[in-house]
């Protein structure tokens, strides 16, 4: 079986998609980079879901800023936890919250490890990948697969012109793509094709035990993002990527060569992408198995 590192801002949909790949595939390693929060709050939440949830695999602390320029959150969306969630009282419990180690040593010593192919799953800005690429570019060889949620072909969602993990950090991005990594993309338009609604909210309620409980408040503050802004269902995003990394079947790539605007004062963080070069750098899900990946995803919820 192929090892599986994730990174992660740690949101309300990456606890999602972590959860889904965790129900298929033994991750190895979790690094954590500032994006949906601050990085302080990420590694609390990293903390408090690891108990609620069981999780024994590692955490390590990555980047708190990008590479270049101020530092962007998801907090005017998300709240100030990076966890919205529906209903009153506390969710995920309090707990000690040590220091935990940086990830990259212990990332590029799994890199050099010979347990089988390393697929690492993205989930946030990909700063914590851009620095390895600076600091150990011969370990890029070693990453078999890279699944990144991140970019759009169409519309932003942060801005007009991008989606957020890209605007968060667009150098990161391009210094990911020029040092050959070659990400298998889900970007807004394919993560836009798995929706989720208040049925969705209903079926996982019927799971009372106290982990369900707790999904079922953050999957429908999840869904009031949404419902807030007028629409009845919400993008799946980060479990999309989760699902295209544990489940490929369900997903047609396509080559494609993306660049990033890191200047234009309107357009910066818009991936642009040309399918019909000679040169491609990643791939892009152009197609996907939308009823499979949500009965993949949410299925892991609701049995946990």
């Amino acid at each position: 079986m192929s090892a599986l590192w994730i990174d992660t801002d740690m949101g309300s949909d990456d606890v999602f998609a972590i959860i889904a790949a965790h129900a298929h595939r033994r991750i190895d390693g979790v690094s954590l980079v500032s994006g949906n929060a601050p990085l302080p709050q990420v590694v609390r939440n990293a903390h408090r879901c690891s108990a609620a949830f069981g999780w024994e695999f590692p955490f390590y602390a990555g980047a708190d800023r990008p590479i270049l320029g101020p530092l962007e959150t998801a907090e005017r969306i998300l709240g100030p936890e990076g966890l919205p969630v529906r209903g009153e009282g506390p969710l995920l419990p309090q707990v000690a919250e040590p220091a935990l180690p940086a990830f990259l040593e212990p990332l590029c010593d799994w890199l050099q490890r010979d347990d089988g192919p390393r697929h690492i799953l993205a989930l946030g800005p990909l700063t914590n990948l851009a620095l390895l690429a600076l600091v150990r570019p011969e370990l890029i060889a070693r990453i078999d697969r890279l699944v990144w949620m991140g970019g759009a072909v169409g519309r932003g969602n942060h801005t007009p012109s991008a989606e957020f993990n890209a605007f968060a950090d667009p150098e990161a991005v391009q210094i990911v793509l020029d040092r050959g990594m070659t990400p298998d993309v889900i970007d807004l338009d394919a993560c836009r094709k798995v929706l989720i609604d208040e049925d969705d909210v209903t079926a996982q309620a019927e799971n009372t035990s106290a982990r369900g409980v707790i999904l079922t408040r953050l999957l429908g503050g999840y869904l009031d993002i949404a419902l807030s802004r007028g629409r009845k269902a919400m993008g799946l995003y980060d479990p999309v990527a989760a699902a295209a990394m544990i489940a490929p079947e369900h997903f047609t790539f396509a080559p494609a060569e993306t660049r990033v605007e890191c200047a234009g004062p309107v357009t910066r963080g818009r991936t642009a992408t040309d399918f019909i070069s000679t040169a491609p750098n990643s791939r892009y899900a152009v197609d996907l198995d939308a009823e499979a990946i949500r009965t993949l995803c949410l299925g892991a919820l609701t049995t946990i």
